[in-house]
């Protein structure tokens, strides 16, 4: 089937389609040990901001930024890049029915272009790519998926928006689409005030969920 609907699926990237946020959240801790700011649950309290957020929120030189920024390009550059179970089956089926998919990541392209060395055939599954540094505002804030919207054409009302972290369930109802949390990151009962559907992990998730949504 093709063009069943007008519709457009806006995909978080970690904790959703990529089991890292595991690893990332490892990578923060060993950054704020290095470079206390004093912000408890610091690993935690960032999930959904993009990178410049977080050096200009929380480290005070540019010494501290750069260094930042330098190890966490290392570190991504060597990291593994796992689907979680599901994922490109779902790919492969809201492709073969003409369901139009965004990823909106607060990742740098950096990142991506790392995570495209290590799976090359990801981006073809996408018709657009929405990354940190394509917006002013971080997650919670709804631009990023708004213009993930803009870019797939779609009104955000016939949108939905699937995500792990608060920041980015909060980022995905302020924009006015529906909005499926997976519990990955957060445990349900923290993400299901901040949606409109838990789906317990992504392999639970088909086209018709998201058409009848």
């Amino acid at each position: 089937m093709t063009n069943v609907a007008k519709k457009g699926i806006l995909f978080d990237l970690d904790g959703v389609l990529i089991d890292s946020e595991g690893t990332y959240t490892k990578f923060w801790e060993a950054v704020d040990s290095h470079y206390p700011t004093g912000v408890p649950n610091f690993a935690q309290v960032i999930k959904g901001s993009n990178l410049h957020n977080i050096l200009h929120t929380y480290f005070h030189t540019e010494e501290m930024r750069q260094q930042v920024s330098q190890m966490l390009d290392l570190f991504q550059h060597d990291m593994r890049y796992d689907y979680f179970p599901g994922t490109i089956e779902l790919l492969q089926e809201l492709k073969g029915n003409g369901i139009a998919c965004c990823i909106v990541t607060s990742s740098d392209r950096n990142k991506m272009q790392a995570l495209y060395s290590q799976k090359p055939d990801f981006p073809g599954y996408f018709n657009a790519i929405v990354t940190g540094e394509m917006v002013r505002e971080p997650k919670p804030h709804p631009e990023c998926f708004l213009l993930g919207a803009k870019l797939l054409g779609i009104d955000i009302k016939d949108c939905v928006v699937v995500e792990d972290s608060i920041n980015g369930l909060k980022a995905g109802m302020a924009s006015g689409a529906r909005v499926i949390g997976i519990p990955t990151t957060c445990r349900r009962d923290a993400i299901e005030p901040h949606c409109h559907l838990v789906a317990d992990s992504l392999d639970m998730l088909k086209a018709k969920t998201f058409l009848e949504l």
